[in-house]
């Protein structure tokens, strides 16, 4: 008797497993939310024993909130905004994601001799691209060296979980925590069961897998004759995370003087050359984000010498007369379409 009820469970368990294998179809789900000061999309294909979509992005909100928590300098109590009260000469111990982003920020920082820096705010806000109300005025010689004292990538140090700071100096991380918020969404969904995904957050995205259909997940590279509707080039992505840093919105004029709201740490000024958009590919959407805001820095000459040097898929978008010439670095060409 008892051996026929333990057949009649197997029978139904293998029934329901049966059921739900060939009854379930799946679906391409997305959603979307605020985040960072901007917005954040996921879209996925669901499968069988994935949460469902409300679990889902409960859990990606969770995780960006934390992002939020650790790295705005808008939130006065969050852990990076705490390490910037701090007078010169202090040491704090940091959380183990804050230490990896900071390691591949001052990273970055090396290869590129101090182009790209995350103390560069009080520069920012001096020429009015900051936070609050924009003047649109170039500031004085005196006023820029004055601000430049306190802008040093060098005048941090990270020992494991260990920063410390030998000035009174101010990090800002906007230019490489939506990339560490992309793979963090996207490691959430791995952990979910999902393979095929797209994440975007703020412009910066993560793709793997491919759509319902079984084709490639297609990115475009936003033209800057064009904006948003037009794509200077389409790239198939799996695996694989994609930043873009413009230079061609975000200015002010003056006297007939363009002055761009990217400025050379080194220098002290917004950047007069005529690289306009770099966009780079990378496994990590850490590593693009600070990458593609470094090699806008640098420019076309030093930018693609330093993504040829490093391995860096990096394609840029040079201003000339005629327009927009396309420049590529040896390890994007296998992105290339046909």
């Amino acid at each position: 008797m008892k051996n026929k009820f333990l057949l009649g469970l197997v029978v139904v368990i293998l029934a329901t497993i049966l059921y739900k294998s060939v009854s379930f179809s799946p679906e391409l789900i997305s959603f979307s939310g605020p985040t960072m000061g901007t917005t954040y999309t996921v879209k996925y294909v669901s499968t069988a024993d994935a949460a469902n979509k409300e679990e889902l992005q409960t859990q990606v909100d969770g995780v960006l909130a934390r992002v939020n928590r650790l790295m705005s300098t808008y939130d006065p109590s969050s852990e990076l905004s705490e390490f910037n009260k701090l007078p010169a000469g202090s040491t704090i111990e940091i959380s183990d994601d804050m230490a990896y982003v900071l390691e591949e920020a001052l990273h970055i920082s090396d290869i590129t001799h101090g182009k790209y820096d995350v103390t560069v705010g009080p520069l920012v806000n001096l020429w009015g691209f900051g936070p609050g109300v924009h003047h649109d005025q170039a500031p004085s010689a005196e006023e820029i060296a004055t601000t430049s004292e306190r802008v040093g990538f060098h005048y941090l140090s990270l020992q494991g979980n260990q920063l410390s700071k030998s000035r009174e100096i101010y990090v800002d991380l906007s230019s490489i925590a939506k990339g560490f918020g992309v793979d963090e969404v996207a490691r959430t969904l791995k952990e979910a069961g999902i393979k095929d995904y797209l994440v975007e957050v703020g412009g910066e995205i993560r793709a793997a897998g491919h759509k319902i259909d079984g084709s490639s997940w297609k990115i475009g590279i936003e033209s800057p004759a064009g904006g948003h509707q037009v794509a200077q080039r389409i790239i198939d992505a799996d695996d694989i995370a994609i930043a873009t840093s413009g230079d061609y919105r975000n200015y002010f004029e003056e006297d007939g003087v363009r002055y761009s709201h990217t400025i050379d740490p080194t220098t002290g000024k917004p950047i007069t050359h005529r690289l306009v958009s770099v966009t780079v590919l990378d496994k990590s959407a850490t590593r693009a984000d600070g990458l593609a805001t470094a090699i806008t820095v640098l420019g076309p000459e030093d930018g693609l010498k330093l993504a040829n040097d490093e391995g860096v898929a990096a394609y840029m978008l040079v201003k000339e007369d005629t327009g927009f010439v396309e420049q590529y670095s040896e390890a994007f060409t296998p992105f290339l379409a046909d």
